[in-house]
């Protein structure tokens, strides 16, 4: 059966250099997205919302940055990109009265890193809840909502449940005094205790210009046909095995190291984003939670992203059409994915390509410095502003009272 799979890759990979090459003398390398989510894609939102930001004592943010710089390029930083741009953004106003949202600066994804860099989010909420006790205390805005117009950007593995294993994320879920408020968050899986409704899920933070220093010619021949760098397995924090990633990137090893047509490994080289750019399919496995940055790098390099992560909520999926750009593939499946990937006809393949050839789908996935219309940081202004106007007794009205004494009695602690 593989060496069937191989020389049918072989004979794939003369037609998509044909049909390719075919394209690009028609010039259609590129094809616009279709329907509402090209609209919502292209949307601007300058001028359909304000948005007030409180001004804090730099311990909640800036300082963070400075103890600790590796913040700045981790997956999570969206928190920190995301206060930058709002400063100087012309969504911005200075009078609170104007505004239609609000929103809190806290890095809370930067307040403590291990020595490889990876947050630790056990004073997380702590931190978030001390910012919430200041703005309540000295502006009348978060009291008069209860915080259901203020956002807050909570990039961490499984949102603001503030933990980076699945069942202790569930047993902690959602800080309660951000039940109200609109939570931007990286995480996103229906029908979980860390996705409330209403959430605005975006993507992780991958850094652009490195992004871009990256790039190689659109014309290269793609001749990786399945591509992936990463764990199998967690032994560290997942000795006993089957837990880490529900044990879904265990089977893709266990079963696919020796085939062919399977460029995987754990090494992680230093032509990296080069070779995804020669790939046709690149896997985008969940790890501890559901998404990782493999989606960004994926969409960014033209190379279709094979999701395995039951139940995924996607980025802007009101924007971008991840079915037509991506292929699904249940975990349970994995054994299966070279028949799966082999049997995606010619065509399918190249149309997923136009589409992702098209700018304003990678632009859309990147926090970009200076900020450019339709990026990330856009993407989540028109999330925001698609709630307007904020319905008067969805706001105001209710007998839904925050509980501030609620949750774990560590995190009710000073910070």
């Amino acid at each position: 059966m593989r060496n069937c799979n191989f020389l049918g890759f072989l004979c794939l990979a003369f037609i998509l250099r044909v049909e390719s090459f075919k394209f690009h003398r028609i010039d259609q390398h590129v094809e616009r997205i279709s329907g509402s989510a090209g609209d919502v894609l292209e949307d601007d939102p300058t001028g359909r919302l304000k948005v007030f930001v409180y001004e804090l004592p730099s311990k909640y943010n800036k300082k963070t940055v400075q103890r600790d710089s590796r913040c700045l390029s981790h997956m999570f930083a969206a928190e920190i990109y995301m206060h930058q741009f709002l400063l100087s953004s012309p969504v911005r106003t200075l009078d609170p009265e104007q505004a239609d949202w609000f929103y809190t600066p806290v890095y809370t994804t930067c307040e403590y890193l291990t020595p490889h860099g990876h947050p630790l989010p056990f004073n997380s909420p702590r931190m978030m809840r001390s910012a919430i006790q200041l703005i309540a205390s000295s502006w009348p805005y978060w009291n008069r909502t209860q915080g259901a117009d203020h956002f807050f950007i909570v990039p961490h593995d499984f949102g603001a449940c503030f933990h980076f294993q699945e069942e202790k994320a569930i047993g902690r879920g959602i800080l309660p005094l951000l039940q109200r408020a609109t939570l931007v968050q990286t995480f996103g899986q229906r029908n979980h205790v860390c996705l409330k409704e209403g959430s605005i899920t975006i993507p992780p933070y991958a850094p652009p210009q490195k992004i871009q220093s990256h790039l190689i010619s659109p014309d290269t021949p793609r001749s990786i046909f399945v591509y992936f760098r990463g764990l199998f397995y967690d032994k560290r924090n997942d000795p006993k095995g089957g837990y880490y990633a529900r044990g879904a990137r265990a089977a893709v090893w266990e079963n696919f190291k020796d085939n062919p047509l399977f460029d995987i490994s754990t090494d992680h080289p230093t032509t990296y984003y080069e070779d995804m750019q020669r790939a046709i399919f690149c896997l985008c496995p969940l790890g501890w939670a559901p998404w990782s940055p493999r989606l960004v790098e994926a969409v960014v390099f033209g190379c279709i992203p094979v999701i395995i992560a039951d139940d995924i909520v996607l980025p802007f999926a009101d924007a971008i059409p991840w079915e037509d750009i991506g292929l699904f593939v249940a975990e349970k499946d994995v054994p299966y994915l070279d028949n799966i990937l082999t049997s995606v006809p010619p065509q399918e393949i190249l149309r997923k390509q136009r589409l992702l050839a098209n700018p304003s789908m990678k632009q859309a996935m990147l926090f970009l410095q200076p900020a450019q219309p339709g990026d990330a940081f856009h993407q989540i202004l028109n999330g925001l502003a698609r709630k307007l106007p904020h319905h008067h007794k969805t706001i105001y009205g209710g007998n839904n009272v925050l509980n501030w004494t609620a949750g774990p009695v560590g995190d009710l602690k000073p910070w």
